[in-house]
């Protein structure tokens, strides 16, 4: 569905924050991108979604470079975005920021995430971390795009929150058919997406395998690419 050809990008030329990157992503799968902070996660986000634009390489969507797409047009078409932060409109309603960029209704994107109805006319400053954050997920469904990208979606939730959150993203590429794209520092959250990529300063690792260690990390792969749906668990670089 949407995948990174050779992908460079970097703000200083003598330091590459993602260099010859090759991922693809499928739909009705959750993508889980672990690392660092300042690895590059968000980074490939920004990317995938086109506010970025690659140094070298190409972002494809379809089989298509959204550069010749068109970015702008490659986010309204395509790519929903889920952020830590929530990016909700302060003086609005649930109902209201939720309606912003709906295809399909609110109401049934508010019914997906679990929002009782009494809160969808409540200013969405009244509403918890993880109300504001299932707000935001519900937002991005009823924007009906195919590609979700969520950076951090459960940084700023307790632990019931953000597994809630989880489920939804699950089940919105379960059932619903979406490509879903999680960048996390949790490694439990992680542990349940279909397939895995870890970025590390020296290299990467997965949860069920040790490959830290490397001689040379000019030769290092650039992922580590857990399928989850293979019954052998095998791992494709």
């Amino acid at each position: 569905m949407i995948k990174t050809e050779d992908l460079t990008f970097y703000y200083h030329e003598y330091r590459k924050i993602l260099e010859h990157v090759s991922i693809t992503f499928e739909k009705g799968n959750l993508y889980a991108i672990l690392g660092a902070s300042g690895c590059g996660k968000s980074t490939l986000l920004s990317l995938l979604g086109g506010l970025l634009t690659p140094k070298v390489g190409k972002v494809l969507y379809e089989g298509t470079d959204i550069a010749e797409y068109g970015l702008e047009r490659h986010r309204q078409d395509h790519v929903g975005f889920i952020f830590q932060g929530y990016n909700l409109i302060e003086y609005m309603t649930v109902a209201e920021n939720v309606a912003l960029t709906a295809k399909q209704s609110p109401e049934t994107a508010l019914q997906k995430v679990g929002l009782e109805k009494d809160l969808w006319k409540q200013n969405v400053l009244k509403l918890s971390g993880g109300q504001q954050q299932r707000v935001a997920i519900a937002r991005a469904l009823a924007s009906d795009k195919p590609v979700l990208l969520a950076d951090e979606p459960t940084g700023n939730l307790d632990e019931d929150s953000a597994q809630a959150v989880l489920d939804i993203l699950k089940k919105s590429a379960h059932e619903e058919g979406r490509c879903v794209i999680m960048v996390t520092h949790s490694s439990a959250l992680a542990a349940e997406a279909d397939e895995i990529y870890r970025y590390t300063d020296s290299g990467f690792q997965t949860e069920d395998y040790d490959l830290a260690i490397f001689s040379d990390t000019e030769n290092v792969p650039e992922t580590i690419h857990i399928n989850r749906n293979k019954k052998d668990g095998d791992i494709h670089a």
